[in-house]
């Protein structure tokens, strides 16, 4: 029996050019004749979008090259999946995918592309914003906040949309009025919740948090990146007390919440 399309074992590429071109012809393929991927739209590949970078980004933080070369391989398939998709279409071409994005690198790298000397990383950073305003035109009055996209998790968008307002000035004069925010905002959380208004209660727990991301701004800090880092360290140690109790022979549920508190200070103790 001849060997057709879907009879051969996948010959690596050592050329990144014709890896990619061969990534490219099998999603043509699968578009073509797999009863899924056939039906798929821009919209519909939405969580899978967002699961393969939630993955990536996870072997990242658990430093696992290996799991991430194949992560980063599931966000380039997305990657392509959707210029496919958009080619059939007619709404652009993968190749206009990557060739905007190679002239906006050099667009925004002046420092690197051109003969301006000032290469430190402040100077960098505050030339990408000003080329980014003015690709966005970011000065209408109306835009300043609309170009922050609504699909960024809550925590990141509210740390942007702080930056751009306090970017024309809305602002506290310094950390210490973010931090009075916060207590306002706790009184009339706790008011809230006396009042046992589930709408009211909502609305200024959004409200604590958001300045509580104002506070993170002001000290420099990814408040992203500090709850990720809270969640984990509340892992360790909550497994320290379920380990110490299997080996007291005891189901944690058996423990009083005085005696797991004993455990939760013993494992700030050991460091976890």
């Amino acid at each position: 029996m001849g060997k057709d399309k879907y009879e051969y074992l996948y010959d690596a590429k050592e050329e990144l050019d014709e890896s990619f071109l061969r990534l490219v012809e099998i999603i043509k393929i699968l578009r073509t004749e797999c009863p899924w991927d056939k039906v798929q739209t821009h919209e519909t590949l939405i969580p899978c979008m967002k699961e393969e970078a939630y993955e990536a980004i996870d072997a990242i933080y658990n430093k696992d090259i290996k799991n991430l070369r194949e992560e980063l391989g599931d966000v380039l398939l997305q990657v392509v999946f959707h210029g496919i998709i958009a080619e059939e279409s007619y709404e652009f071409k993968l190749s206009d995918v990557i060739n905007e994005e190679s002239e906006k690198m050099i667009r925004r790298h002046p420092h690197v592309f051109s003969e301006k000397e000032d290469k430190s990383i402040d100077k960098v950073l505050e030339t990408w914003e000003d080329i980014k305003s003015i690709e966005h035109s970011i000065n209408k009055e109306t835009d300043r906040l609309v170009s922050v996209p609504k699909a960024l998790p809550a925590l990141i968008r509210s740390y942007k949309i702080q930056k751009k307002v306090a970017e024309v000035g809305f602002d506290w004069e310094d950390i210490n009025g973010a931090i009075e925010k916060i207590d306002e905002e706790t009184i009339e959380l706790k008011e809230a919740i006396v009042e046992n208004n589930y709408e009211h209660i909502f609305e200024e727990l959004g409200d604590l948090l958001f300045a509580v991301v104002n506070v993170a701004r002001f000290a420099k800090v990814n408040p992203e990146e500090a709850l990720v880092k809270t969640s984990e360290k509340f892992i360790r140690r909550f497994k320290f007390i379920e380990e110490e109790a299997l080996n007291m022979g005891e189901p944690i549920e058996s423990l009083s919440l005085d005696e797991m508190e004993i455990l939760w200070q013993k494992a700030k103790e050991n460091g976890l």
